[in-house]
């Protein structure tokens, strides 16, 4: 069962977003302003609110660490604040001075996006806090916006109805059109990631004035084709569905709507677990703690809501960790099962020491030797370009690379993409004609 824990009550407008880190909740709310609570006894911590905003704040998002919170709003910034002091680190004017509506940072740090209501994006080095490029499409309000847990991608969603993945450079990888009809309110993708020799695969969810919550598997292939499906349509809200997010372990999805219910699902089965009916209005924000089994969800009616999951379902992707900890797993989460030719000279480097093979770093990085690269290595190149002397350290890598092309098991490729006769990954399938 699930139990509703406490009810917060601070916020005097509608509360529009709720996040959680390993230690703090944030909320934002149209009265202007952001409130931090301590994640263990929800008591508002000394330097709340925040009030750097001169109207709506629609969206805030903490850092992997926790170090850092992000929050955009009406006012056409993004500010930054330190969660230490409370104070504001950057203020990120959006370019053409637009309202902000969402924001989103990478699992690594590195990227901050955020999307306008003319619905241009911005792509921030989150470092630096510099503009990095921007983009968008036209004539259409930016709604929904999530990292990929390998940080190398992000999903948006508009008032189109359309769902739109881009790369860091903000060019469409993929596109699904008609994902909700008369609009889409939230998307999120699931911290797993799905892999094998020739395919990286996603799971996202998504929610819309449809009334319907969606979840899909958007996969990756070695020639660098996407492919999105449908996998999951769950129609167990009323009324349109406003927002959504997956557990830390992507095992459970919960969303809130329109209808004033909180629903939460077996993500992997698409199976209703709970419905929780407290909220007077609409629910229009929803949260999984990290390291603890809590839902935040927040209304219209400016409540926060604590729900404390029980029995079978209390231990599911909540686990007690260090800060530290946290962000040095978020850091490298996901990197390491991406398709090795995508792979950074980083991750290379974290690979090697993975297997025990630190005493190559230094030449691995003096040579930029990325991914593709790596997957080109031969005993020739280790010898005369790299100047690895040692036949046996030679045969080993080359060993531990060969196992890394070899590495087909995926359990998680949809059989649509499997030869019905020989049941192997089809790269370029086509249709006949009927």
């Amino acid at each position: 069962m699930a139990s509703l824990m406490c009810t917060l009550r601070d916020h005097q407008d509608d509360v529009n977003w709720c996040s959680f880190s390993a230690r703090l909740l944030a909320t934002c709310s149209g009265d202007k302003t952001l409130r931090i609570y301590d994640a263990h006894d929800f008591s508002e911590l000394p330097f709340s609110p925040l009030t750097g905003h001169g109207y709506s704040v629609h969206c805030c998002c903490f850092s992997p660490c926790g170090q850092f919170l992000a929050s955009c709003s009406t006012d056409a910034s993004t500010l930054v604040w330190s969660m230490v002091t409370g104070d504001i680190e950057a203020v990120l004017e959006h370019p053409g001075r637009s309202p902000v509506r969402i924001c989103a940072l990478s699992p690594d740090s590195a990227h901050l996006v955020s999307g306008a209501s003319d619905g241009t994006l911005a792509l921030w080095n989150f470092p630096s806090k510099t503009l990095s490029r921007t983009g968008g499409v036209s004539d259409t309000t930016m709604a929904a916006c999530s990292f990929s847990p390998c940080s190398q991608m992000f999903m948006t969603g508009s008032t189109y109805g359309d769902l739109r993945l881009w790369d860091l450079d903000l060019n469409h990888l993929l596109a699904e059109k008609n994902a909700h009809d008369l609009g889409v309110s939230c998307c999120s993708f699931a911290p797993s990631i799905l892999s094998g020799g020739q395919v990286v695969q996603f799971r996202l969810a998504s929610c819309g004035q449809d009334c319907l919550l969606k979840i899909w598997a958007i996969s990756k292939f070695a020639s660098g084709g996407f492919k999105m499906i449908l996998l999951h349509t769950l129609a167990g809200q009323t009324a349109p569905v406003l927002c959504c997010a997956y557990s830390s372990d992507g095992q459970l999805l919960v969303s809130g709507s329109v209808d004033k219910s909180v629903k939460v699902y077996d993500a992997n089965n698409a199976v209703l677990l709970y419905t929780l009916n407290q909220h007077e209005r609409y629910v229009t924000a929803c949260s999984f703690s990290p390291t603890s089994p809590l839902i935040a969800t927040g209304s219209m009616d400016k409540t926060v809501n604590i729900w404390r999951l029980e029995d079978r379902y209390s231990g599911h992707g909540f686990k007690e960790e260090s800060a530290e900890t946290s962000c040095k797993g978020k850091a490298t989460a996901g990197l390491s099962k991406l398709l090795v030719a995508d792979w950074s000279e980083r991750d290379v480097t974290e690979w090697l020491v993975e297997e025990g093979l630190e005493g190559l770093v230094d030449k691995f990085k003096a040579n930029n030797i990325d991914g593709t690269e790596l997957l080109s290595l031969t005993k020739e190149t280790l010898a005369s370009e790299l100047g690895i002397e040692s036949v046996g350290l030679r045969s080993k890598l080359l060993r531990k690379v060969e196992e890394l092309k070899n590495d087909s098991v995926c359990s998680g490729i949809p059989d649509e993409f499997l030869c019905p006769i020989t049941r192997e990954l089809m790269r370029d399938p086509v249709i006949a004609a009927g």
